[in-house]
């Protein structure tokens, strides 16, 4: 139900209470005489997400600055909005053949066959991947060779030139499906057998190769805005080549981890051992599930390239998305990740009052940790979109970032939860039930979307678009949660509750005080970077502050825990 560009997988900071039981990730197998045990996941829930947040502060880090590279390369233009374009097209191919079906179905599948095969889940593991690479293999090569039909579904209705650029870099970025495919594998792979660090580390190896073809482009071509029926050959082949090398290499560096936990690659082609059936009436759902959000993706992406001018377009509403994504990666994907294979195991084990313990601690968690983050979007949206996004082939161009971000704002804790709630269900796994949830909320979505494209000008879109996910989001949010409780019993809805009304008092006491700070700031940041970062800096700490004494006070026990344990390692 995420309606958005990218998913992503990274981690969460330091902090998050363990869950009440403190189990780890994933049961361990018994030894079997005569076949090695796999080996013990390392630590619990919070151990691993504490671990992981490490590398996912540097690749979240190392991705933002990727993208403000990009931004600085191409400006907020139609070169910059093709290539968008063209980026989202090898994703949602990928979404469509693997993506969702690889969170639904195999990572619940692997952790059920490492419990109950004697080779904990190896031969099966091995069978996986061989039919997964053939599959991928052959859809890369014929996305490449029809990328002119995929511009077509994607483009809108730009001009030639446009969409002529469009086919180009889609011919050298197809082949990332690939590559994606194999790597959320290897990913899931390495996450059921307890180890976290290098699905979480690789993502900046593909960074800095981005970073780096980006610096080269600029050297070479300079840091100008060009317009479509410039960008000749050479420039294609340096943008496109560049991001698809970083690929290449982040799924490479994630190579050396498999021997480290025991995994020995090998064809295997007696797939019929897979359980195919199964697996294709879970995917039947999944697939359904991904169609629908195709579906809301093709109509997003050919109203936002109805732009033509200097409005919000596809750049800008990515840039803004990643932004969204930062906080949601660092905060509750991390959550995500370290739940799923426990989730998983707990049902398979029919334990649901865990799950459903689980998903309310997670819930809680995500919206008191997400919700400062979302107040500091909303109150410093122009400075914010000043300080990043405003040098290079993008000077002078911010200022239709912050209105997007104000909006984006809304959504992002609505987004966290009916993630969270959607994998529960895939944990179980039940793939039905989120693939009817998803008609309904990716209608709302649409629904939304093409009114405010059809009632405003274009220079609202981008916020448009934004409103329509930050509306679906809530519907699926709630939709999911009364699904569930048949499943897996109470959730808590109280104690989720009276959390969500001491975060909204924090964050309402939060808001009122950044707003009267930045108002007594001297200077006017929309006109001065460097005031912007000052704007930012003292906005940012000053409603941190604020929260954080409020929730305090308030007793909001997610924040309390986290300050608790960190005066608690700094001795005091």
């Amino acid at each position: 139900m995420a309606g958005g560009l990218y998913r992503s997988a990274n981690a969460m900071p330091e902090g998050v209470p363990p869950p009440p039981d403190g189990a780890t990730l994933i049961s361990a197998t018994p030894a079997i005489e005569g076949t090695n045990p796999p080996p013990e996941p390392g630590g619990n829930a919070a151990g691993n997400s504490a671990m992981m947040a490490a590398f996912s502060l540097i690749s979240r880090g190392t991705g933002f600055l990727r993208q403000l590279m990009i931004v600085a390369t191409l400006g907020l233009s139609l070169v910059g909005n093709a290539y968008t374009t063209a980026q989202i097209i090898p994703g949602m191919v990928y979404e469509f053949l693997l993506g969702g079906i690889l969170s639904s179905v195999l990572i619940p599948v692997l952790v059920r066959r490492r419990k109950a095969d004697p080779d904990g889940g190896q031969a099966y593991t091995q069978r996986l991947l061989s039919l997964a690479v053939l599959i991928l293999g052959g859809a890369a090569l014929l996305a490449v060779l029809g990328a002119s039909v995929l511009t077509t579904i994607y483009a809108g209705r730009q001009g030639q030139d446009y969409r002529e650029l469009v086919t180009n870099l889609s011919r050298l970025l197809l082949p990332i499906l690939f590559f994606s495919g194999v790597s959320a594998l290897l990913t899931a792979v390495l996450n059921t057998r307890g180890h976290f660090a290098a699905p979480a580390w690789a993502p900046i190896l593909n960074n800095v190769v981005v970073i780096a073809t980006c610096g080269l482009y600029i050297a070479i071509f300079g840091a100008k805005t060009v317009q479509p029926e410039e960008m000749g050959l050479g420039r294609v082949l340096v943008l496109g080549g560049g991001t698809l090398l970083g690929l290449v290499v982040q799924t490479a560096g994630m190579l050396p981890a498999l021997r480290k936990v025991g995994f020995r690659w090998r064809w295997r082609f007696d797939f019929r051992a897979l359980g195919l059936r199964e697996l294709g009436r879970l995917g039947g759902w999944m697939f359904c599930y991904v169609a629908v959000n195709s579906f809301g993706l093709i109509v997003l992406f050919n109203l936002l390239n109805e732009v033509k001018d200097k409005s919000a377009g596809p750049l800008v509403y990515n840039n803004v998305f990643l932004l969204l994504m930062m906080a949601h990666g660092i905060i509750a994907v991390s959550i995500i990740t370290a739940l799923l294979p426990r989730m998983s195991a707990a049902a398979a084990d029919g334990r649901y009052a865990d799950i459903a313990a689980d998903l309310s601690r997670g819930t809680r968690t995500v919206t008191a940790a997400l919700a400062p983050i979302a107040v500091c979007y909303a109150v410093l949206a122009d400075p914010i979109a000043k300080a990043l996004f405003d040098y290079g082939a993008a000077q002078g161009g911010s200022g239709t970032t912050g209105p997007v971000l104000l909006v984006a704002a809304l959504a992002l804790i609505p987004f966290a939860v009916s993630q969270l709630f959607t994998f529960a269900f895939w944990a179980m796994p039940d793939t039905r039930m989120p693939a009817l949830i998803n008609v309904p909320v990716v209608a709302v979505r649409v629904l939304v979307q093409v009114i405010v494209f059809a009632a405003f000008s274009t220079s609202f879109l981008a916020a448009g678009m934004m409103i329509g996910n930050a509306v679906s989001y809530i519907a699926a949010a709630a939709i999911s949660a009364w699904f569930l409780r048949p499943h897996i019993g109470q959730i808590g809805v109280a104690a989720i509750m009276r959390t969500f009304g001491r975060v909204l008092i924090a964050a309402v006491g939060a808001t009122l005080v950044g707003l009267l700070v930045v108002a007594l700031l001297p200077g006017e940041a929309a006109s001065n970077r460097w005031l912007a970062f000052v704007e930012v800096a003292v906005g940012g700490a000053v409603i941190g502050g604020t929260y954080l004494g409020l929730a305090m006070l308030l007793r909001i026990r997610e924040i309390t825990d986290l300050v608790t344990m960190v005066r608690r390692r700094l001795g005091r």
